[in-house]
């Protein structure tokens, strides 16, 4: 489709509500208790998220946006359940809440066992060393490509500059939710060997899936392995439940996780602190091309959108922001430049 229509938001707070901030403005980004979010968050949320005492059996997907969170997600509720994971968002999201968007009580009225998503760094994160942590990266360069049709197709169509030489300055420049990319990675990069922490690369993930989905099920549990390890059936409907092709077809009639379905459920289901998104004036624009919450999903896509100029300016970024690390290491095998 080449237009789509979004209800927007925006917080009940301002005075009036003021001209739409699209996610590729600047302005549209603020400081919420030293993390930078964009406006989108509620701020009672993110403080809930951040105050959150994790529980001795919770299990967390932390990730910079953009390198396979989702997948992730919807990998471990296939383990939990045997191959057969939610099948609407909603259910998905009250499965496995997003910490930051849904608040503290997501995860506490969530089934268990299942996993938590946040995109916290290391020392934002709600933490415990009884709790256990599935932190997954992804080389910046393809980051940076997803993130940026990502943030284009909540960009409304009346705001032209919407290239991806423009996006790769901001995101060069950290001035995203969830701030800087190395400073994110580089924070959960030394605690990559704690014993509750399973630290992997999401190209290692696509070239091996069914490695990577055994490692994950063993370290949720050691009994999930074995299950599958003993059944090639049930492992077989974890992988198949966890494509790119099925996870398309459950989540690419949404740009966004609807806040506004969760808002409707029934009083036992309901989230009672995400009634702060009913505090807030809608508008609707038509937005630029959607390209799917669940796009490519590949290695290497950055070949097709980074010039010379921009391949210079990014190893240029990365030399400055990783010097004394060596974790560009983590990519040695995939032909970065």
């Amino acid at each position: 489709m080449d237009v789509v229509k979004l209800m927007y938001s925006y917080c009940f707070f301002f005075h009036r509500p003021p001209p739409w901030l699209p996610v590729m403005n600047p302005d549209a980004y603020r400081d919420v208790d030293g993390l930078w979010m964009h406006s989108f968050f509620h701020e009672d949320m993110v403080r809930s998220a951040l105050a959150y005492s994790p529980q001795p059996d919770d299990l967390f997907i932390v990730t910079y946006p953009k390198c396979g969170t989702t997948w992730m997600q919807y990998l471990i509720l296939s383990i939990l359940s045997k191959g057969h994971p939610p099948k609407t968002v909603t259910d998905f999201m009250l499965a496995s809440p997003f910490l930051e968007m849904m608040g503290a009580e997501s995860a506490e009225m969530m089934p268990r066992p299942g996993p938590i998503k946040t995109h916290l760094p290391f020392d934002r994160q709600p933490y415990s060393e009884q709790a256990k942590y599935i932190y997954v990266t992804r080389n910046p360069y393809d980051v940076c490509v997803s993130f940026y049709y990502y943030m284009r197709c909540f960009t409304p169509r009346r705001v032209e500059d919407v290239s991806f030489a423009k996006f790769h300055e901001m995101f060069l420049s950290g001035k995203l939710a969830f701030g800087p990319y190395f400073d994110h990675l580089l924070s959960w990069y030394e605690h990559r060997n704690d014993p509750n922490v399973l630290f992997f690369t999401y190209e290692e993930m696509k070239k091996d899936p069914k490695f990577w989905t055994l490692k994950i099920a063993d370290f949720i549990d050691k009994q999930y392995g074995d299950e599958l390890r003993k059944d090639d059936t049930m492992l077989q409907a974890v992988l198949d439940a966890s494509s790119l092709k099925n996870m398309q077809g459950v989540f690419n009639d949404h740009i966004q996780p609807d806040v506004k379905d969760l808002l409707c459920l029934p009083p036992e289901r309901r989230i009672k602190s995400m009634e702060v998104y009913r505090e807030r004036t809608v508008i609707e624009e038509e937005l630029h091309q959607y390209t799917g919450f669940v796009r490519k999903g590949i290695v290497g896509d950055w070949r097709a959108h980074f010039t010379p100029e921009l391949i210079e300016k990014t190893k240029s970024w990365i030399h400055e922001k990783t010097r004394g690390s060596d974790v560009m290491a983590l990519w040695k095998d995939i032909d970065l430049p």
